[in-house]
């Protein structure tokens, strides 16, 4: 609100209070007849500002600046009430702390999101404080945090929103603003005209089917009044963009001109890429993790074209400004020469700009690696990336979820323009699907009220049979989540809340998967044994080793690469190239197997078998010891979150390796059934259907037996790279 009001005030003085003609030096200024001609020739700053009734009578005079003002001022009273309204709100969030949890507000950043989950739900037991259910779960709590972010999710990922445009010359474009996603929720959750009644029920008539129509026209209209509301107000959106970018991004360029070319995940990006049910910190912590390889990835992206222009540019324009540096270093006086500094300015963005395009040249070409890392982190990409991370369409879809940071402030400044369109020509038509995707997919919970039904996580209603979830779903093509969002999502949130204890169907897919892990690496015992020892997990909790999900994804994700033409096994016999998957599986299967028997989970349990084991004790006991009395307490606390995060997070990424490769194999094997049923469908004509059968049974035994081989493999490389490690 500071800076709206300096923004605001500093802009009406700009305008109506400098003399630019006299800043300029385009007209002299007449000083005292007792100053030197020296003195009388010289421009201050003073002699271009107006004095204050000039300046107070200028705006006076300019009916069209009092109008913005007092749009301004009305802006600016509704940001006020709204503030208070929401000091008020974090009062009471922080006497509940204090007096229901206790949890004093100067030790509240030493605890994590589990431990004060954790406490609301034991005092829930306590104390009731809903009313309609005996005990809360931490599903329950995600979803009254997150009610409306699993809806976006879910529109997302069923691809309802129309954020995604085929352009000329250009091709495809996905345009998602602050703007519009503003819009958006003001449109569906809590607007004036929005489709639920509060913050938690959809209003009755929504969930009716009967007059779905009504309902469709009647949205209709809501969302072109909407569509004209932004178009009126859209010059005054457009000022205040524009100035808002100015005074945040000028002086950042003109001091990193590379920060335009850093890289950001756009709004898109997290919708498509968050989990049902994952957290704001969750989901940034988990984008962060994949910030550095998604950057590393983009940048293996080289065009010999554009980097011998960006040399020779980036030559020329040093070579200038060299020259004038080296003139101003001789004589300062050269600074006071007209467009000099606007000149050494200028050139030195360019050669800033020009040096971002000239790839490294100690860089190694390996796409399909880098976007191996990029998945373990991201955790979604589209099934025709995997085998195509060499191809340019790749990297621009990538593009897509990883943004230029002046795409974003590009597309930021374009929203005022273009978002009223969208609305009126693109989101209109979408009205009837809107009003079926709400009453289709929001179910009544109690004590929580009415949530997205994706956000449930139930296999059963929401499973995709293509993601290890077949038997188990019974949902059609319009009620199945994309690209495994349901499975990914259920193992996230139980991995993140192992005391959450899921319903009955969940647990049968968890059970499937830890037993389909095993049997996937039931053929590498070499590796198993050796993974399970407990010194593998002292050297990954040691200060000397990197982060756990390095140290763990490290044998995954290289493997692969370097057994791509094969790799000499103890025996000295040459092994046959192996599966990241067969790979992620050995690992968690290994380090599940080692969980204390007392503890019962339905997942696989990662963190559990090193954060539990007798050397991870002996460990934390020793370091406890090197301490001061004081300090222990809150220091334990905090190293054993930490440990718990950290294999929590490499246990995720490992399933998401593991899940996206058993994915491409079934697709894979799909793929080659189809190709022999159409081979004898040719060849035999018509032929019975039990000759056909039987032909994709030797098809399927013929891969099940190319990947045992596979399986076999990775025993001996993993047993050595591991004890090298």
């Amino acid at each position: 609100m500071v800076q709206f009001v300096f923004v605001v005030t500093f802009t009406t003085f700009l305008f109506c209070c400098v003399e630019y003609d006299v800043l300029f030096a385009n007209r002299p200024v007449n000083h005292t007849q007792s100053a030197t001609s020296l003195e009388r020739n010289k421009v201050t700053l003073t002699d271009a500002i107006l004095p204050s009734p000039q300046c107070a009578k200028r705006i006076q005079e300019d009916s069209w600046i009092i109008f913005l003002l007092v749009m301004a001022a009305v802006f600016w009273l509704y940001r006020l009430v709204k503030m208070f309204c929401n000091l008020l709100s974090y009062w009471e969030i922080r006497s509940f702390y204090i007096r229901a949890l206790n949890i004093p507000s100067d030790e509240l950043c030493n605890f994590t999101w589990q431990e004060v989950q954790d406490r609301l739900v034991s005092l829930q037991r306590e104390q009731q404080m809903c009313v309609h259910k005996k005990e809360l779960t931490e599903l329950d709590i995600y979803h009254r945090i997150l009610r409306f972010k699993n809806y976006m999710v879910a529109m997302v990922n069923k691809s309802l929103l129309p954020i995604r445009f085929q352009l000329p010359l250009v091709g495809d474009v996905i345009f998602l603003t602050q703007g519009l996603k503003y819009n958006l929720e003001l449109l569906f959750f809590w607007g004036p005209g929005s489709l639920f009644q509060n913050k938690w029920n959809l209003q009755p008539k929504y969930k009716r089917m009967g007059n779905r129509l009504e309902l469709a026209q009647q949205l209709s209209r809501t969302i072109c009044l909407l569509g004209l509301a932004n178009l009126i107000l859209c010059p005054f959106i457009l000022v205040w963009q524009i100035l808002y970018a100015f005074f945040s991004y000028t002086e950042v360029i003109k001091r990193e001109p590379g920060s335009l070319g850093a890289r950001r995940w756009s709004l898109y990006g997290r919708l498509y890429l968050r989990h049902f049910n994952e957290l704001n910190h969750e989901l940034h912590t988990r984008l962060s993790r994949g910030y550095k390889p998604a950057t590393k990835y983009m940048n293996s992206f080289t065009s010999p074209l554009l980097t011998v222009i960006a040399k020779n540019v980036g030559f020329f324009s040093g070579s200038i400004l060299a020259v004038l540096i080296s003139l101003t270093v001789y004589d300062e006086d050269v600074l006071t020469v007209q467009h000099i500094l606007t000149a050494i300015t200028i050139l030195g963005v360019v050669v800033t700009v020009a040096r971002s395009f000239i790839p490294d040249e100690h860089m190694v070409w390996c796409p399909e690696q880098l976007l191996q890392c990029v998945l373990a982190h991201i955790h979604y990409i589209p099934d025709h990336w995997q085998g195509h991370a060499h191809k340019s369409e790749t990297r621009d879809e990538m593009a897509q979820l990883f943004q230029y940071k002046a795409v974003f402030i590009l597309e930021e400044l374009l929203s005022p323009i273009i978002t009223p369109f969208i609305l009126i020509f693109s989101l209109r038509h979408k009205s009837l699907e809107i009003v079926d995707f709400f009453r289709n997919f929001s179910v009544e919970v109690v004590g929580v009220g009415d949530i997205c039904s994706f956000a449930q996580m139930d296999i059963r209603k929401h499973g995709n049979p293509q993601w290890l979830s077949e038997g188990q779903t019974e949902a059609s093509v319009y009620q199945q989540a994309e690209n495994g969002k349901t499975e990914l999502s259920l193992m996230h949130f139980a991995i993140t809340n192992p005391h959450w204890q899921p319903p009955l169907e969940s647990s049968a897919f968890l059970g499937h998967l830890k037993e389909k892990v095993h049997q996937d690496a039931a053929l590498a015992p070499p590796a198993q044994r050796i993974l399970s020892e407990a010194p593998l997990c002292s050297s990954l909790l040691s200060n000397e080793s990197g982060t756990v999900p390095d140290n763990l994804l490290a044998s995954v994700l290289i493997h692969p690469v370097l057994t791509a033409s094969g790799l000499p096994s103890r025996d000295r016999r040459f092994v046959q190239p192996t599966t990241t998957a067969s790979a992620a599986a050995s690992i968690l299967a290994s380090l599940s197997s080692s969980q204390p028997s007392g503890r019962t989970r339905t997942h696989v349990g990662l963190f559990g078998a090193c954060a539990e084991s007798p050397m991870y004790r002996s460990d934390q006991t020793i370091f406890e010891e090197s301490m001061t009395e004081g300090d222990q307490k809150l220091q334990s606390i905090s190293r054993s979150s930490l440990i718990v995060s950290e294999f929590a997070s490499a246990e995720m990424s490992l399933q998401a390796i593991y899940m996206h490769e058993v994915h491409q194999q079934q697709q894979h094997g799909l793929d080659q059934h189809l190709g022999v049923w159409q081979a004898a469908s040719a060849q035999r004509g018509h032929t019975s259907d039990t000759a056909i059968g039987s032909d994709l049974h030797s098809a399927s035994s013929g891969f099940k037996e190319h990947q045992l081989k596979c399986l076999n493999a990775v025993s001996s490389f993993l047993e050595g790279s591991i004890k090298s490690q």
